[in-house]
């Protein structure tokens, strides 16, 4: 059996569990709660967080709000992509105006390191990508050679399987770990939100006083990230030749 039949057969399997296809509805719904209330908010154009204008995300949302229409038309593709998301017929629709938008926040929050949607963006973008693969038999027309055959189409009244998928179960499990986990281990260091938030971290580093000028460089001084972590990994490597 080649590796393409095994994946129709698993996929087949998988279409016909009423297990998953309550996960897949808990996506959806999970998804689209994630993005009406974000949308609808720039939508009537308020700024989004609270965060300072210093704060590395607070000052790329502040510049962002700043945008006029572009702003406000983010808002509007978001809460499109949830409303597609929460119908039957345009799920699909939904999950591929929403995979791009859900990729750009989560490479974002990585970027500044920010700790608000360090786990909720990794975890919403597998979700994402779970819907895709769960609509695998719709969008196998874009991704394969022409005259293919197609995975048969699954009408809902065929789910027969009620085993719990503990594969899926586990995985789901594993995932909300890792994305825990690194979140709180990957950076040897965060802006935090605030700063007192921020030097509330440096008394875990191993160089506390070039911490605090990390934080008070972000925070008080208004310099770029970019720039207060150079001057920080700098101060570091001065104290180990010190040493």
């Amino acid at each position: 059996m080649s590796i393409s039949e095994k994946f129709n057969q698993v996929y087949n399997e998988g279409k016909r569990n009423r297990w998953y296809y309550y996960f897949t509805n808990f996506c959806r719904i999970a998804l689209a709660c994630g993005f009406l209330p974000a949308g609808y908010v720039k939508v009537i154009g308020e700024r989004f967080t609270d965060l300072s204008n210093n704060q590395p995300l607070g000052h790329y949302l502040e510049a962002l709000h700043h945008t006029g229409y572009y702003y406000t038309f983010i808002g509007l593709a978001q809460m499109l992509a949830a409303i597609l998301l929460l119908i039957p017929r345009t799920a699909t629709l939904g999950a591929l105006l929403y995979f791009p938008i859900i990729l750009n926040i989560c490479i974002l929050s990585v970027a500044v390191r920010f700790e608000g949607s360090a786990i909720t963006a990794p975890l919403m973008v597998l979700a994402n990508v779970y819907l895709l693969i769960w609509d695998y038999d719709k969008l196998k027309y874009l991704l394969v050679p022409a005259g293919a055959l197609p995975v048969p189409r699954l009408p809902m009244l065929s789910l027969k399987k009620s085993r719990f998928p503990v594969k899926l179960f586990v995985a789901f499990v594993l995932s909300i770990f890792v994305a825990v986990f690194l979140a709180a281990n990957a950076f040897d260091i965060k802006p935090k939100n605030t700063l007192a938030d921020c030097k509330r971290q440096c008394k875990s580093k191993g160089n506390p006083g070039a911490c605090e000028i990390f934080c008070e460089d972000i925070h008080t001084r208004g310099d770029t990230f970019e720039v207060a972590l150079e001057k920080y990994h700098q101060a570091i490597k001065k104290a180990l030749l010190i040493k």
